[in-house]
């Protein structure tokens, strides 16, 4: 029987990069909430103690940025003293300007508002339509967090990662081989005492024990010491974590970045769009995988090129499947953002934990078609 380990890893809101991720996706869906019809494009720079915004906004949104940056810090739970970044007198460098009237007028007719490749994709080896690796991941990063802000660990910082690796047999998750864990703590508590606090009140609380064994390894703070952190220990910038932020590796990924980005901007809007139909293929019992890839040009509406790959385990041809989403679904920038209702202030709930695998949002709707 065929075996292989896959691994996966995901991070903590206070991890630099999803600090930067934060602060983009705060400013995109303020200025939404004021103006629907916004045109967003922000992009966040984070390093020791400064933060740096910039990109593009078309908007009749009246924002603060540096307000915006400040209450994100606040809220992840940096407050400086001395090992990481401090929200109220940290450097907070804005320099936004107007989106180019060259993308704009192409934009304007309902056309792509760049050229590139997107891709969705949905297995059935999760209840999440998910990868497992990724799907686990992210759990314990999102218990990471739950455990601080509970106090159940309150030494706890915000900056962490984890990482999953799994052994699966003939393509089904079978145990875990491996998890590994780092947090930023307070300096006062013991590698033993964490070590044993987060293989308790987080692994154990979230890790069904069926796919642990005696042979599953287990590395929590593997440096021996993590208590500087965030942007004071390693930089931080918008959009560098699209792995964490789709499949986590197990499916392809078209290279654009998701956060700071309207819904203009098909490097996210159709990666959503082909979340929800790959998702819904499978759903509908049309394959137990499938991977769908779209194209678009700058200013063209319809996509150029439509791929579809369920790794041979479709119930019907992979060409009817193809009929039945363009029968069914507009791809068109248009079509996508009305469908899904991307004009809405819903995307700070996207930008932890996964873009997918959160039934509270539009693409993961599960209908029939």
């Amino acid at each position: 029987m065929k075996k292989y380990l896959f691994t996966s890893e995901s991070v903590t809101e206070g991890h630099p990069d999803k600090l930067c991720d934060l602060i983009s996706d705060t400013i995109l869906d303020e200025c939404l909430k004021q103006d629907e019809n916004s045109r967003v494009a922000i992009e966040t720079f984070a390093s020791n103690d400064k933060i740096t915004i910039a990109g593009q906004l078309t908007t009749n949104a009246k924002i603060n940025a540096e307000e915006i940056a400040r209450n994100v810090l606040k809220n992840i739970g940096y407050k400086g003293k001395g090992i990481d970044i401090d929200y109220e007198n940290c450097e907070i460098d804005v320099n936004i300007t107007k989106q180019s009237t060259d993308i704009a007028q192409g934009v304007d007719i309902g056309g792509a508002g760049d050229q590139g490749i997107m891709f969705g994709y949905a297995s059935n080896e999760t209840e999440d339509y998910m990868p497992f690796a990724i799907d686990l991941a992210h759990k314990l990063s999102k218990k990471l967090t739950e455990v601080r802000r509970e106090k159940i660990l309150p030494y706890l910082g915000p900056d962490g990662k984890t990482q999953v690796t799994v052994e699966y047999e003939e393509d089904k998750p079978k145990r875990i081989e491996t998890i590994l864990i780092s947090n930023q703590h307070d300096a006062s508590i013991s590698l033993e005492q964490i070590r044993n606090d987060i293989i308790e009140q987080v692994i154990k609380k979230v890790v069904n024990p069926k796919y642990l064994d005696e042979n599953t390894k287990y590395y929590i703070n593997p440096t021996g010491r993590f208590v500087i952190g965030g942007p004071l220990s390693d930089t931080g910038l918008t959009g560098r974590k699209i792995i964490v932020d789709t499949y986590g590796g197990y499916a392809r990924h078209g290279g654009g970045a998701f956060s700071g980005k309207d819904s203009s901007k098909v490097d996210r809007s159709a990666a959503y769009m082909l979340r929800h139909i790959a998702k819904n293929v499978v759903a509908n019992g049309y394959a137990d995988k499938c991977e769908i890839q779209i194209s678009y040009g700058i200013g063209i509406a319809k996509p150029i090129s439509i791929y579809i790959n369920t790794f041979g385990t479709s119930k019907i041809e992979e060409e009817k499947i193809k009929e039945k989403i363009e029968t069914k679904f507009d791809l068109t920038p248009d079509g996508i953002i009305n469908y899904l209702g991307l004009r809405k202030p819903i995307y700070t709930k996207t930008t932890n934990y996964g873009h997918f695998g959160k039934n509270d949002l539009p693409w993961e709707k599960i209908i029939e078609f």
